[in-house]
């Protein structure tokens, strides 16, 4: 089966869901980009390759906790591992991930705001494109709809038959529009703060998702408060703080700005190196189409050589053959000769 509406599509027999299909498709993408803006923070590909080893094993198990933790069900040890059965969530994502990124630069020796001012924009692109799964495996909905005028979408969708609020689809696009604004933030040289770019993550996400948590029909709870949205305002609280506490930081010379670290050379440096590296691989390409044409040229040449050798040789066939024709012609005329001699 393979439709808007179904749940999962078969390739080669095998059934996989959209919804972890999407998921996988987020990550790489995730991943992409942050390889890409690497070098804005002074850090190699190669890093951040590395750092999302660390990553998404530790972010999918602490969305999968996560849910267990607040989850109503109780889960028996063994349904725990049973992921294919549904149950994540993301804030345990992102506080699985936040742990990866951590012991990735304990282990290799990286500033965490570095890393963390790159993963922040791939983050919240993964987020965007993740949401999208929760339309087809019927999660993250709102309340119910009961105004004919609103039970349409995008704003509004039929989860088993009951109009609800598409907040899955609120929340998709409230991350897309962060990922063009951190985005621009990253690329901007003026921003000298690190450890700004999570910030104004923290802040935007938080500020997003506790106003779309309060329309969520399905959410997890810690008592009678909604888990994830007391965990919004926890995270605006810590962005506002590191903001501000950088920001002073960077006024009293007591942290590094990106300018004092040269990142803008850093920056010229990489993308210097790349060009070389393209120019290259551009000058290997053309090497490789001149020995092609050079080959051709030779196998033209030896055809030619062939063709005249082939052509020789019936020439010379066909004049041995004319020869042979001519002695045979002579024999002929001497032998009529004779009989005509022994006649008279």
């Amino acid at each position: 089966m393979f439709g808007f509406y179904d749940k999962f599509f078969k390739f080669f027999g095998l059934e996989i869901t959209y919804y972890g299909f999407i998921i996988a498709s987020a990550m790489a993408i995730a991943v992409f980009v942050a390889c890409k803006n690497a070098k804005f923070r002074g850090l190699k590909t190669d890093d951040l390759i590395v750092a999302a080893c660390y990553v998404l094993p530790l972010s999918i198990i602490g969305a999968r906790l996560y849910y267990v933790i607040f989850s109503d069900h109780n889960y028996s040890f063994g349904e725990i591992f049973r992921i294919w059965d549904g149950g994540m969530a993301i804030y345990g994502g992102v506080i699985g991930g936040a742990i990866g990124v951590l012991l990735f630069c304990l282990i290799h020796k990286k500033n965490f705001l570095d890393v963390a001012d790159i993963a922040v924009p791939s983050l919240i692109l993964g987020q965007a494109i993740g949401r999208i799964g929760c339309y087809f495996a019927g999660c993250c909905y709102g309340v119910e709809v009961t105004d004919p005028n609103l039970q349409w979408f995008p704003v509004s969708t039929q989860i088993d038959g009951v109009w609800r609020y598409s907040t899955f689809f609120y929340e998709s696009l409230w991350d897309l529009i962060g990922f063009v604004v951190l985005m621009l933030i990253l690329r901007k040289s003026h921003v000298k703060q690190r450890g700004a770019i999570m910030s104004f993550y923290l802040i935007i996400y938080g500020c997003g998702r506790a106003w779309i948590e309060g329309m969520r029909g399905d959410s997890l709870y810690l008592g009678a408060i909604k888990v994830s949205q007391l965990l919004s305002i926890i995270l605006i609280i810590i962005g506002l703080s590191v903001l501000l506490i950088t920001y002073l930081l960077h006024k009293k010379g007591k942290m590094k700005d990106l300018i004092d670290m040269n990142f803008s050379q850093f920056v010229l440096e990489y993308d210097n190196e790349h060009a070389k590296k393209k120019e290259e691989r551009k000058a290997i390409r053309v090497k490789k189409k001149e020995l092609n044409k050079e080959k051709q040229k030779d196998k033209q040449l030896n055809e030619t050589i062939n063709k005249e050798s082939l052509k020789h040789k019936t020439d010379e066939n066909t004049v041995t053959i004319n020869s042979h024709t001519e002695v045979k012609d002579s024999q002929e005329n001497i032998k009529n000769q004779s009989n005509e001699n022994k006649k008279e």
